[in-house]
Formats: structure tokens, sequence, C-alpha cells
């Protein structure tokens, strides 16, 4: 039985992790199916936008299954292959990535959320860093990730007592976009990537680089780059093609308005 499901429509890819019977938990098996869907979709130019959720309302995923981890070792808690580990998999998309955060993201699984590029989240959701109860550090980003999100001072707080954040508060602490009932999740979730597919999707993949190399640098360093790509970018840009665009944003905008 497959552990992850892969659904094309309309240039959106969406993928589901399949195994609710244990909280969608990493397992070696489902981590190498997953790779092996990102790098299917990464090689699909038809593909705009990716959705990853998890079946069922009970977890978007709980992390690492820590009873294979007991018998096989701690070696994927420091694994970033993108050829096996789901969040390094996510990094190297060049398209945008959409968690729909269907249930509990739990250590692990609270990584594979923050790997996504935007997050909207079910009011069943709710996000934990269990790290410190496991006596595990992190291995694939949530130590650095989270405080640059949600702050230092609340990070602290989630990864030094493991509790519980409530989809809601995740969304005020600007850890998710948006919060939606179960029922209405995945089509907000298709919605938004609808959008994207609007894009031109070679676009998309230079705007999202920009956006992420420069996250990585100083403010200083970050601007310089935007200058050096957006020179290099706009001078290939014709003025007919800026006039087309903007009547089409206009047309855009009367549609949305009815």
């Amino acid at each position: 039985m497959a552990l992850v499901m892969l659904k094309k429509t309309d240039g959106v890819a969406t993928l589901t992790l399949t195994r609710p019977e244990a909280m969608n938990a990493l397992s070696q098996a489902l981590r190498a199916e997953f790779c092996s869907a990102v790098s299917e979709v990464a090689s699909d130019t038809n593909i705009h936008a990716l959705i990853v959720t998890g079946a069922g309302d009970r977890a978007f995923t709980a992390g690492l299954d820590l009873k294979e981890l007991g018998e096989s070792g701690l070696g994927p808690a420091n694994d970033q292959s993108p050829a096996t580990n789901p969040i390094f998999a996510l990094t190297n998309l060049s398209i945008p990535v959409i968690g729909a955060v269907n249930g509990v993201a739990i250590t692990g699984g609270f990584e594979l959320a923050l790997a996504c590029d935007i997050r909207i989240a079910s009011t069943n959701a709710r996000f934990a860093d269990t790290h410190a109860r496991v006596g595990i550090t992190p291995g694939w980003g949530l130590s650095q990730k989270l405080s640059r999100i949600i702050g230092l001072s609340r990070a602290c707080e989630l990864s030094f007592t493991g509790q519980f954040l409530d989809a809601q508060t995740a969304c005020d602490w600007g850890l998710v976009n948006r919060v939606f009932e179960p029922d209405q999740l995945m089509h907000e979730a298709q919605a938004l990537a609808n959008d994207m597919t609007t894009i031109d999707r070679d676009f998309l993949a230079t705007y999202k680089k920009l956006i992420m190399d420069g996250y990585d640098r100083s403010f200083g360093d970050a601007m310089a780059l935007e200058n050096e790509i957006s020179s290099a970018h706009n001078a290939g840009v014709s003025m007919d093609e800026v006039e087309k665009r903007r009547l089409a944003i206009i047309e855009r905008g009367r549609k949305l308005k009815r």
C-alpha cells in the first residue's frame, strides 16, 4: 500500500501522507516515497505549485517514527539528503510549496510544515516541538527557522516546554497565514495554488529563489542581491510586455470585484 499519494490537477500537484493509523509518521519507507514524489513534481514542467497535507483530520504528521528510530538509530534525524529527507526535498523545489496543515504537526512534522513556503491550517491543527522531551536536538532546521518566523522568545517557549500551539494562536503569531474549518482546508489550498498557476512558472521560480536566497542573508546583502538579480532580469523585459500585463492586472481586478 502506498504511503503517499500524488495527485496532479490543472497545474497543481497535491502530495498527501497516507499513514493516518500511525499519525502519518515519517517512516523510512514513507520518506523514500515522499522524496520520489517530490522529484517527479520537480521534473514536471506543467506543475506550478505543490500542496502538502496529511490524510485524515488528526495529523499532518507526528514526525519521525520513534519506534523505528529505536530499532535503527538516530541517523535519519540528521539526514540532509533531498533524496531521502522530505524537508530538504521540499527546500530544493523551485516551485511554491503550500503546507495545508490538517492536524498535529509534531517535531519532525513541525519541521516539515516549516519547509513549506506558505502554511494554512485547519482548526484541528496544532504544533509542538518535542525535541527537548525526546532528548534529540533538531537536525532539519527547526531551531533556526522557528525563531525567524515567530520571534525568539516565542520559539524558546515552545521548544523549552514542548507545549502545543493551537491553530489560531499559530496564525496570530505568523506561523500560518490563515485558519479554515477542516472541510474547507483543501478547497482553500487548491484555490491558492490555482491562483499561482496564472503566473509564469519560470518567473515564479526566479522570484522564489530571490526571496529565499535573500532571507538567508543580512538585510544589506539581501538588498544588494535584489539589485543584482533585478537589474539583469528587468533589462530583458520590454515595455510592450509590461503594458500587456498591466492591462491584464486591471481586468483581473474587475473580475475579482464581481
